[in-house]
């Protein structure tokens, strides 16, 4: 599974040319000091056995002790030959074949040589059998090569390794800091929160993006400025001259009366229409949030909105916990809905409380059996100004479902709309429990 975080993406990149470094400074070190070395090596070492394997007669100018002179210097190498069936020849048949050295001394010797390793109780140790020397084996111990000698160049590499990891990690958090806070502010500014401004760190490129962020802030801020200057003069400015045309028509003479009836009532459908907008447009202050009783909202929308014509049937959850929120605003979002499933249900409606099975989300739902909605427009019904399809009626302002996503989203929630399977339509809000 690809991995999308940055900072993992960084580390992942990071190994793979730590590993690809490390495996090019081993190549490196191999082939251009072991190899030369491990050839030089072989060469001194061909040289010391064509000594004992020099046979030849010695001729008058040679010295009579040139022979034992040649064995001596070779026991003082630690050099010695065994039979194949000796004893100590076991260890021979247990080492390591070394292809490489096998093919150097073959060249070196002139004639097929099987060069064998294994470690010795006090060294490793090169095993030799030579076709130019039947029945023998040569024993050379390599005092110089321990294994404790191994043992450094691999801790320090490892040490290496982990000091590189620790610093490109740290390194890459501290860079990655920045977008962890400009993250987390964005989140804030996605839930109707005004952030201070963030600091500028870090890279020019993440310092450009702090900068526009803050002022993408700035404009943001500016807005619900005048989104509240723009809520107090529809308050105010509109509604002030409707309250002048309803006391007029009021007073109209009785014989007026059917046309009075009318501008009333288109009266009242603008204070209603501009009530729904200050709901739509009203911010949240998260500050003032208390503890909300679902079951206690959800009862008393239900005696409110009902009555002789309309029977609510209530389904409360004993006992529920509580969430975090405004009281009034919640209490709207549920009355909307039922208001919503009176205008377009067929008279009966259900309330109902509970939470779910991990004991996160406390959910109120309201549930009729009107003709439902199809499929294909629930995705729309949230928006502003929509009302549905046909079969849901035309009435309203169109801001009653827009405003429940709106309260819903301001306070952490959700909102799920399904068409029962009896028919209708069954709206469900979920809250947060308090923690």
């Amino acid at each position: 599974m690809r991995s999308r975080s940055s900072f993992t993406q960084s580390i992942f990149i990071f190994l793979t040319l730590l590993i690809a470094s490390q495996v090019y400074s081993y190549y490196a070190v191999f082939n251009y000091a072991l190899m030369p070395s491990l050839q030089q090596f072989n060469k001194i070492l061909g040289h010391e056995i064509n000594l004992m394997l020099d046979d030849t007669e010695l001729s008058e100018d040679t010295l009579s002790m040139d022979r034992p002179l040649r064995r001596r210097v070779l026991e003082q190498l630690g050099v010695t030959i065994h039979a194949e069936d000796s004893p100590i020849a076991e260890e021979y048949h247990h080492a390591v074949v070394i292809d490489l050295m096998s093919e150097e001394m073959t060249h070196e010797l002139g004639s097929p040589t099987d060069v064998r390793m294994m470690l010795g109780s006090e060294s490793y140790v090169l095993w030799m059998k030579i076709d130019s020397l039947p029945g023998s084996l040569l024993r050379i111990p390599l005092s110089e090569l321990q294994e404790d000698d191994f043992t450094p160049l691999f801790r320090n590499s490892l040490i290496m390794a982990l000091l590189i990891i620790a610093g490109g990690w740290l390194f890459i958090r501290l860079q990655n800091r920045p977008l962890i806070a400009l993250e987390k502010a964005a989140k804030g500014v996605g839930r109707g929160e005004i952030p201070p401004p963030l600091p500028e760190k870090g890279a020019s490129e993440i310092r450009s993006v702090t900068r526009a962020f803050n002022q993408m802030s700035k404009g943001i801020q500016a807005l619900e400025e005048d989104r509240a200057l723009l809520m107090a003069g529809i308050s105010h400015d509109l509604r002030t001259p409707l309250t002048r045309i309803r006391l007029a028509t009021e007073m109209m003479s009785p014989e007026d009366s059917y046309l009075a009836e009318g501008i009333i009532s288109d009266t009242e459908e603008c204070n209603e229409i501009i009530s729904q907008f200050m709901d739509y447009l009203k911010p949240v202050n998260k500050q003032s949030f208390v503890s909300v009783d679902l079951n206690e909202i959800a009862n008393d929308v239900a005696s409110s909105e009902g009555g002789y014509e309309v029977q609510i049937e209530t389904k409360l959850q004993q006992p529920l916990r509580e969430t975090l929120g405004s009281p009034i605003a919640i209490k709207r979002a549920v009355s909307n809905l039922v208001v919503n499933a009176i205008r377009y249900g067929n008279g009966w409606i259900k309330v109902s409380t509970g939470i779910t099975a991990d004991n996160k989300l406390i959910w109120v739902s309201v549930e009729d059996n009107g003709p439902g909605i199809e499929q294909s427009q629930i995705s729309k019904l949230f928006e502003p100004f929509t009302r549905g399809d046909t079969a849901r009626g035309s009435e309203g302002t169109g801001l009653g479902l827009a405003i429940v996503k709106r309260i819903a989203s301001q306070h952490s929630g959700s909102v799920i709309v399904n068409n029962r399977s009896g028919g209708g339509l069954k709206v469900q809000i979920s809250f947060p429990v308090i923690k």
